[in-house]
């Protein structure tokens, strides 16, 4: 059985918001969990072959100039679908970098083994009086210290990282569950707020 601390955490930064009207990823990066710890990770810009607006250039600090000189988009997810392998995967928001995971392996006819889960939808079940979920707020919420810049993929997987294994230690030592297995934070995610707790509960005992 997968356990929900050895996984892959990705993020991607984009042209906009949805492959099926077009829009391009323009850097991916991932960070590779493994009993809690960050063992390795993956960076690349990416060039989608076309100039990215202004607004997203601020937006990430990515410009035209450095996607210029990045690999094509083609290259770059043939190495990352080497980093992930067969693990499971997890996303802040995961519908969304899901939806590009899809399409830009889809344009290398690639296709992945390992489960998604989203640390957005773990984080209002867990962290239920969190003011936000936002990412940076959970950074906040959560005592992490924080030395980059959100919108830039590396540094958003590593902190939603921190913020998972967070969640995770929060069940352990609320719960007494202290090796978690993935299917039980999918069926988390899924499970309404006021049932959270009689979920773990019962698991535990």
């Amino acid at each position: 059985m997968s356990s929900a601390n050895s996984l892959v955490v990705l993020d991607f930064e984009t042209t906009g918001l949805s492959p099926n009207m077009g829009d391009r990823a323009i850097e991916i990066a991932g960070v590779r969990l493994e009993n809690g710890q960050v063992v390795d990770s993956f960076q690349s810009l990416m060039n989608p072959g076309r100039r990215v607006s202004r607004f997203i250039e601020d937006y990430t600090g990515i410009t035209n100039k450095m996607l210029a000189d990045a690999p094509a988009c083609e290259a770059v997810m043939g190495d990352f679908a080497r980093f992930i392998g067969d693990a499971n995967l997890v996303a802040h928001n995961a519908s969304f970098d899901k939806r590009f995971l899809d399409a830009e392996f889809a344009r290398i006819n690639h296709s992945y083994s390992g489960e998604f889960s989203c640390s957005l939808l773990l984080s209002r079940r867990i962290f239920q009086d969190a003011h936000s979920h936002k990412l940076g707020e959970l950074v906040r919420y959560s005592n992490i210290e924080t030395s980059g810049d959100f919108h830039r993929a590396l540094y958003d997987s590593e902190m939603t990282a921190k913020v998972w294994m967070k969640m995770l230690e929060d069940i352990g030592e609320r719960y007494g569950i202290f090796d978690i297995p993935f299917e039980l934070i999918k069926k988390l995610t899924k499970t309404p707020k006021k049932g959270v707790d009689k979920l773990l509960s019962s698991y535990s005992n």
